[in-house]
This record gives structure tokens, sequence and C-alpha cells, in this order.
């Protein structure tokens, strides 16, 4: 075997899994909302969602884009483990057109007289021109992908044909040399299937060889098909491995993946060659026919459907695997929550963010959806922080009334202490935030999708300077607690309280809005709170300057008490840039 035919071989691989890769970017790009919209729309129970899963994964030509779609919907709680349980299983059947795509794609003109490689030209033509009409150039890109897998498809058969592995001795001897009615010799090949899929992280590139070595006669159709059975565990250990680094809803995820494929190759193998020679009669493979024992051309038309033998298997494998295994979702779901459970992290110490994943490959779209949850719970984070400063008012206040003591002292430090680490954790969410949408935005993106990351670069700045507003509130109260100036009256509590009020009534419209739809979102109730704020904040500054004048407290205290009251306006300025960015809009009047 020539050099120029490994690289020929190994060419068209990688020619094969770009078009793949391609085609399935372009098409969650055309459908990406519509795909969200549909996966959490549909799924009120095991039998929809399951149907679902494999409408979205056939539509985008990518399970992993699907499984990672679910995973990131179940930390956003817009599914249920259980639901998400049912998309997968459904993913996995949707996987399955890929390798009818590909029966078709390496099938001779013994099965069809129609040379599918024309398409490949097609199809590179009109997407190079719908590419540069930008208006139309996600098709033009799906185009492209299904060209180029067409065309790694049909270089692919091909160069095959050109290595004659039938008659390859080198070949057709390591075959050989294994016992195919040996079931260790099954149990080799489901071991093979599932580490070259591992290797080359691509099941659909495994698919292609599978079917190149069956088609030509030089594997037997038994193996293949243990081949193809590795395949789907083999691809399960890579989702795995991802999912290390993740969240536990994305591990349970992986791991109820893996369970479903791995179950499943379980019961096959004690029905395998009747269920193969089941699958090979609907086919009208006939398995007893051998080279010698026919005429070439018949031996050859023959040979030409084992790659539809292999995508009917693949198929009927998948569909009968859900039937069985859909009764059961509410014990898979017992059964992977018992096997990976919970960490136990206070969320003060904790920083790590909860809806960005690491280790799985993403469209633009799914990253742009996942960034959003990442700075709802930014937003949420930082109203509990104002709630905290809140809260160390009253016990500042407390010292008014009664005496001081050590219980106290170490309850106001405590809170105080938090009140720092969150402030820590609002300026690593930031830099971790934009840090992601950085990637993001290195990719290839809709105009559409590059103005959403712009509104979410502006949201996460004022959200941290959310956090820096409440923490130099913590500061004023701690300073005014362990100095030796006179006490707020119980007018100026009450002031305080009233503004504090108000700010938060703006924080929660404002995390009202970053959890809902923004088209169901009053702008005008956040532009109201903003006006309250800002003219009691004046009418305060007014009464502060005559009540100074009056000698009611001294200059100090009215200093401390006018950087609390200017610093919760401030505040509120914030959370009304927040609301310009996320809505789109300057408030009027703001």
């Amino acid at each position: 075997m020539s050099i120029w035919i490994i690289f020929k071989l190994l060419g068209s691989l990688a020619l094969l899994m770009f078009g793949m890769k391609a085609m399935s970017e372009a098409l969650q790009k055309m459908a990406g909302p519509q795909l969200r919209h549909v996966l959490g729309a549909m799924t009120t129970n095991r039998f929809t969602g399951m149907l679902t899963g494999t409408v979205v994964t056939a539509s985008v030509q990518s399970s992993t884009a699907t499984t990672v779609m679910t995973v990131s919907f179940v930390n956003a709680g817009l599914l249920t483990l259980a639901q998400a349980i049912s998309v997968i299983m459904g993913a996995n059947i949707g996987t399955t057109l890929t390798a009818w795509i590909m029966a078709v794609g390496t099938s001779g003109s013994e099965v069809s007289p129609f040379d599918i490689s024309i398409v490949s030209y097609i199809g590179f033509f009109i997407g190079i021109v719908l590419i540069y009409m930008k208006k139309h150039r996600y098709i033009g890109d799906f185009l492209f992908g299904i060209g180029l897998l067409l065309l790694g498809l049909t270089t692919l058969k091909a160069t095959g044909m050109s290595m004659d592995l039938a008659n390859n001795e080198a070949v057709t001897s390591f075959f050989k040399s294994f016992d195919p009615d040996s079931f260790l010799t099954t149990l080799v090949f489901l071991l093979l299937g599932g580490v070259m899929t591992f290797c080359v992280q691509s099941s659909a590139a495994v698919m292609a060889i599978t079917m190149l070595l069956c088609s030509t006669g030089a594997m037997p159709i038994y193996q293949g098909i243990a081949l193809v059975l590795g395949e789907n565990i083999g691809t399960t250990i890579t989702s795995n491995l991802a999912a290390l680094s993740a969240n536990t809803q994305a591990r349970r995820a992986a791991l109820a993946h893996m369970f479903f494929n791995v179950f499943g190759v379980l019961w096959i193998l004690f029905v395998f060659r009747y269920f193969i020679d089941m699958v090979c009669g609907w086919v009208g493979y006939d398995v007893e026919m051998t080279k010698g024992g026919a005429s070439s051309a018949a031996f050859l038309a023959n040979a030409a459907k084992l790659n539809f033998v292999l995508a009917a298997f693949h198929t009927t494998f998948n569909v009968v695997n859900t039937m069985i295994l859909i009764w059961f979702i509410p014990q898979i779901e017992k059964f992977v929550c018992w096997v990976i459970k919970p960490k136990k992290v206070d969320e003060e110490e904790d920083f790590r963010l909860h809806f960005i994943t690491a280790g799985f490959m993403k469209t633009p779209e799914l990253s742009v959806f996942e960034a959003q949850k990442e700075i709802q719970a930014f937003s949420d984070r930082m109203q509990r922080m104002f709630g905290m400063v809140r809260e160390l008012l009253v016990l500042s206040s407390s010292t008014t009334t009664t005496k001081r003591g050590g219980s106290q002292n170490k309850d106001f430090s405590a809170l105080f202490s938090r009140i720092e680490k969150y402030e820590d954790i609002s300026d690593n969410m930031e830099l971790e935030i934009a840090k992601y949408l950085d990637q993001v935005s290195d990719a290839h993106l809709s105009d559409e999708t590059k103005a959403k990351i712009r509104a979410m670069l502006r949201e996460i700045s004022e959200l941290e300077s959310i956090g820096d507003s409440c923490y130099n509130l913590a500061r004023t109260i701690n300073r005014k607690y362990n100095g030796k100036q006179d006490h707020f009256d119980e007018q100026q509590y009450d002031n305080i309280y009233q503004m504090m009020d108000l700010t938060d009534t703006a924080l929660s419209q404002m995390n009202a809005l970053m959890s809902g739809r923004k088209e169901a979102f009053d702008v005008n109730r956040t532009f109201n709170t903003e006006n309250e704020i800002n003219n009691f904040r004046n009418q305060l500054k007014s009464q502060n300057i005559y009540d100074v004048n009056n000698h009611k407290y001294t200059y100090a205290v009215g200093t401390i008490y006018m950087d609390i009251i200017n610093e919760c306006e401030k505040l509120g300025d914030y959370v009304v840039n927040v609301v310009e960015a996320r809505m789109g809009t300057r408030l009027k009047g703001a």
C-alpha cells in the first residue's frame, strides 16, 4: 500500500468529518433559537421528549449538540433530568440518519445508477454563491458542508475500491484469523470499535471506515456490526470524560447516555446473530453468499447492500433499545443521581460558573444562551448581596438601644466578611463571563448574536458595579459601626430603610427582566422607581443640610448618612443601565 493511498484515505476521512461539522453548525445557526424553543416546549412527557430528541438531532446531524443543549436546559431549570434522559434517547435514534446518508453516499452503480458525487459539486457552486450573498450565508455553509461530506464519502469509496481490500492478503488474513462464530471475536471487535471512536473523536468517521471494509468484502458483516456497537459506547466515553469538569447535572446526563448505550449492547449480545439475520432479511442481503459461490456481478451487488445493512441495524437497534428503556426513565434517573451526588460547597466560597460548562463543543447560539443564564445567576447574587447590606444596617442600628456585646460584634463581623467575599465573587464572575464571551466572539457570528454579546458585556460590567456599590455601603456602615461618631437618629434610620426599600424594588424589577422575556417587561416601572429614588435623594439632601445647620446631629454623622443615601442612588443608576442593556433601548429620561 503506497503512502499516496494512505494520505488519500486519511484526507477522505478528514473531508467527511469537516463536512459533517460544517453542515451541523450551519443547521444549528439557521435554527438555533427555534430548536431551543422546541426542546423547551415539547418535552411534556417521556414520549414527546424522545420524539423531540429524534427530530432535533436528525435536523442538526449532531447528537452531541442535542445532548449539550439538553444539559444546558437542565442546568437552567427548563427541563428535569428525566425529560433530558428521554431527549437523549431520542438523540440516539436521530443520529442514525448519518449512517443512512453515508450508505447512500457510498453506494455504487449496483444499487443506484445515479452518481451522488455530482450533488457535491452542485452544492459547492450554489453554496459559494449564497455565502457571498451574506443574507443566505448559513444556507450556503450548509450546502458547502454537505458537498464536502459527499465528496469525502465518494473519495473514500473510490480509494477503497482502488485498494482492492477484498484481495489484499494482509487485510483478509487479519480478519480470517478471528473465528467468525466465536463470541470472543464479537467482544474483540466491539472493544476495537469503542477504542477507535474514542481515538478519532468521531463515530461518523469510524462508521465510514466500517462501511468501506464491509462493502469491499474485506470484513464479514458480523464483525462490522460489532464495530458499530463499539462506536455506540466509544462516543459516550468521550462525553463522560468531557463532563468530568462540568457540573453535577451534566455528569448525570452523560452517565445516563452511557448507561443507555451499554445496556443496549448487553442485551443485543444475547440475540446477536438472530437480530443481524433479521435485519439482513429486511434489506435483502444474503448472509450465506460467498465470493466463490456466486458470479462476480451477483457477489458485488450483494456486497453493495452491506452499507444499508449497517445503517438499518444501527437504526433498528437504537429504536428497540429506546422502546425498552423509555419505560424505566424514573429508575435510570434515580440510578444516575445515586452514582453522582452533588458536591456540598459553601456558596460564598464557590465562584465557579454554574451554567457555562467546559469540555463540550457548542454553537454560538447555545453559548449565548448559557451566558444569559449565568448573568441571570449573577444578577440574583447581587440582590442577595444587597439583602446582606440591609441586614448589616439592622445589626449596626441595634447598638443605639442595647449595649454592644461580644456575640453581636461577632455576628456583625461575620456578615461583613460574607459581603467582602461576595464582592470578590462578583469580580471573578465578571472576568470569567467576559472571558467566555470573548471566546464565543471569535466564532463566525450573526449580527444578532454579536449585538447580544455586546449587550451582555455591558450587563456584567454594570452588575459588577452593583457589587461594588453594595461593598461601599457595607464599608460605610462598618466605618460608622466601629467609629466614635454619634449614632443616627430614628428618622435617619427610617429614611435609609425607605431608600433601601426603593433600591431593592429596582433590583427585583431588574431580576424579573433577567429571568423573563423582555417583551413582557414594563420598562416604565423601572423608570418610575428610578425617579422615586432620585427625588427622595434630593429631598434628603436638602433636609440633611437643614438638620446639620440646626445642630440636630453633627456634620460627620450627616456626611456618613448622605454617603449611604448617595450610594443607594448610584446603585439605582447601575440597575437602570442593566435594564437598558437587556432591553436594547435607552430609558426615557434616564
